[in-house]
């Protein structure tokens, strides 16, 4: 016969024995104040960097979410225009992403999350002009890498007529929308990328999965993203099919106003103010007492 295991003396420990008790803890979930806890630290660390490294962090970022749209387009110029196409061709748009998240490099939109919470936390007027200069750093140098990469691209006889007509359609279909349906999209894509960003600590090995599967869904819908957009209509610009006001009026203003809203105020708000409580608790006193 088989011998039982000997329980645990701990009455809260449960009819599992310390191993067993051991085995359950690595699989149990991640608590949403863990989550919470590791994305604050990593903000903390965020808004201690030097200016100088936030710059090439964020210059990095830019530069690498070229990607996304070149991906996109070097896959559409090769599929026929059918109502399928798009569902391929997005797989194309998820580059720049897995480039930039696995990088650990600095993108605004990752940021409405990181660099918010210790705001959220702490409240204070030192910690929010930290999150303002972060902020303002990388995204200004987000863009400017955007900025390079499409001038790069839109060079003669780089690509075949086939991909160049390809980068002019995405391109210009950046820059084509109203005010008001651009920023509801932007919404989507801040609030997506967000949501990923929250996903990533608990996400273990699948990380890569994770943010192939949020980032697909928002080159599906073509969600505004104001750094993977702004390759597509910096593009449209240089190569002469739109106008800077174009980029500020139709993607640039829009797209900023509804990523920022998406990062801070439907994640970064709603998945603090549920835990917003286990802040505000008295510290422990010592020995119980």
């Amino acid at each position: 016969m088989a011998q039982r295991k000997p329980k645990s003396a701990d009455p809260d420990a449960g009819p599992l024995d310390p191993h067993e008790r051991d085995q359950a803890d690595e699989h149990a979930s991640i608590r949403a104040l863990v989550i919470h806890e590791v994305l604050r630290g990593e903000g903390e660390e965020e808004l201690k960097r030097p200016v100088a490294a936030l710059a090439w962090s964020g210059l990095a970022a830019g530069l690498s979410m070229g990607f996304s749209f070149l991906g996109l387009s070097l896959i559409h110029s090769a599929l026929p225009d059918a109502p399928w196409t798009r569902l391929v061709d997005s797989f194309g748009y998820t580059l720049g992403f897995l480039i930039v998240i696995l990088g650990r490099q600095s993108l605004f939109t990752e940021s409405t999350l990181t660099a918010v919470l210790p705001v959220l936390v702490r409240r204070n007027r030192r910690t929010l002009f930290s999150a303002l200069r972060f902020w303002a750093v990388v995204l200004s140098c987000n863009l400017l890498g955007t900025y390079i990469f499409a001038a790069l691209i839109n060079l003669p006889h780089v690509f075949s007529p086939d991909v160049q007509a390809s980068l002019v359609d995405t391109a210009t279909a950046a820059v084509s929308g109203a005010f008001w349906p651009t920023a509801v999209k932007a919404v989507l894509a801040g609030w997506l990328i967000a949501v990923m960003v929250w996903l990533l600590p608990s996400a273990g090995t699948a990380k890569i999965l994770v943010i192939l599967i949020v980032t697909y869904i928002v080159g599906i819908g073509r969600f505004s993203h104001i750094i993977a957009g702004s390759v597509d209509s910096a593009y449209a610009v240089f190569s002469g099919h739109a106008t800077v006001r174009d980029y500020c009026l139709h993607f640039l203003v829009p797209t900023l106003l509804g990523n920022t809203l998406g990062g801070v105020g439907m994640v970064a708000l709603l998945n603090h103010a549920p835990l917003a409580p286990e802040f505000d608790l008295p510290p422990p006193k010592p020995n119980g007492r």
